[in-house]
């Protein structure tokens, strides 16, 4: 039973790669519609690549007083560029085993529709347990130019949470953390709303590491040639651990991005246990006006 309830509660994994972007099956913008020319598009959005990836997942370690014994499964991302917005979609399966011996399979299925101004977010998230449903949340956020907004849910249940200044939006968040990066800065914090939890935004504090101004020489995969690229800590606080003093952040993700937005090595911690991610397998793919 508590793995059981650990799987329901806690794999919120729709901010594991905290990106953004288009996906096959494309979310509906806003209201309906597009809003192509409405807005300029955020500032570095032209250097971020339509792709679709495939990370392996392998235990990393437990807590010394944790239930989990071992997790390990597969995760499928695809962001497209939708012309006026990037639509993304994530897929992840995960296997995990506690120290009894008894193995409970979890599955989420996250997907949203980003406007380039990074003012608009459209979002939906399926978590299952067990092959059934444990939780879903779906609604649209807008935010004003001071990052201040609305969160309105459709599911679980009609609901509606204010947004503070700062706000940032997935794919705007992954633009402003590689910016600072290339930048020299060491930190960033901002709430970020990204639909994964039915309460609004969440505080993040992301910690850069010295970005790497040279490509590599023999990159694994075509997309990541000729890639300037840096490594990075995100922490997620909720809204009763905002992050201050010594309080322990909800999760977290250790990742290195390339210039273009893309992930090829990453740790998610969930508290109770981490687990490493690899990139398997990278594609462009085809998107914009």
């Amino acid at each position: 039973m508590r793995l059981r309830s650990l799987l329901a509660t806690t794999l919120t994994l729709g901010a594991a790669l905290v990106l953004a972007g288009p996906a096959p099956a494309q979310p509906a913008a806003p209201n309906g519609g597009a809003a192509a020319g409405t807005a300029a598009a955020m500032p570095g959005a032209e250097a971020m690549a339509a792709h679709r990836a495939a990370y392996r997942l392998t235990f990393d370690r437990a807590r010394d007083n944790s239930d989990i014994a071992r997790a390990e499964g597969v995760m499928l991302f695809e962001v497209l560029d939708a012309c006026d917005g990037w639509a993304s979609r994530q897929r992840l399966t995960m296997r995990i085993q506690d120290r009894d011996g008894q193995t409970v399979e979890t599955a989420s299925d996250y997907s949203t529709w980003e406007s380039k101004d990074g003012r608009r977010l459209r979002y939906s998230l399926t978590q299952m347990t067990a092959g059934a449903v444990s939780n879903r949340i779906t609604g649209e956020a807008t935010l004003q130019p001071d990052g201040t907004g609305t969160a309105r849910y459709e599911q679980p249940r009609p609901s509606q949470e204010t947004l503070p200044a700062g706000t940032l939006l997935p794919m705007a968040h992954t633009l402003r953390v590689i910016a600072a990066a290339r930048a020299g800065e060491k930190i960033v914090n901002a709430p970020l709303m990204d639909g994964t939890s039915d309460d609004g935004a969440q505080e993040s504090t992301t910690i850069l590491s010295p970005w790497r101004k040279e490509a590599e020489a023999n990159p694994r995969f075509p997309l990541l040639a000729n890639q300037e690229s840096g490594r990075m800590r995100i922490a997620f606080f909720g809204k009763d651990n905002s992050g201050g003093g010594a309080s322990s952040p909800d999760y977290e993700v250790g990742l290195r991005y390339y210039a273009n937005g893309v992930a090829d090595e990453m740790n998610m911690d969930f508290g109770e246990f981490a687990v490493n991610g690899k990139l398997e397998t990278l594609e462009a793919l085809p998107g914009g006006c």
